[in-house]
C-alpha cells in the first residue's frame, strides 16, 4: 500500500511563486531556479535548461528570488 501526505497549503502557496525564481532547501540540499510546475506531490525547478523534481515532503522551505 502506498501513501503520500497531500498539503494543500504547501500546494496553494508553491502554486503562488510558480513562474518564479525561487531556492528551495531541501533534506538533501538547496536547488535554485525557477519553479516550472507544482503538482500535489512534488514540484519541479529548473535550473540551467535541467529540470530537478522535487518531493515536497522533503521541502524545509522555499524562498523567492530576483536571480535564476
Amino acid at each position: 500500500m502506498f501513501l503520500s501526505l497531500y498539503d494543500p497549503y504547501v500546494v496553494q502557496t508553491l502554486q503562488s511563486v510558480s513562474g518564479s525564481s525561487v531556492t528551495v532547501q531541501t533534506t538533501h540540499g538547496s536547488v535554485r531556479g525557477i519553479l516550472t510546475n507544482v503538482m500535489p506531490d512534488h514540484i519541479v525547478v529548473e535550473n540551467s535548461g535541467t529540470p530537478f523534481f522535487i518531493r515536497i515532503q522533503q521541502i524545509i522551505w522555499v524562498f523567492p528570488t530576483n536571480e535564476a
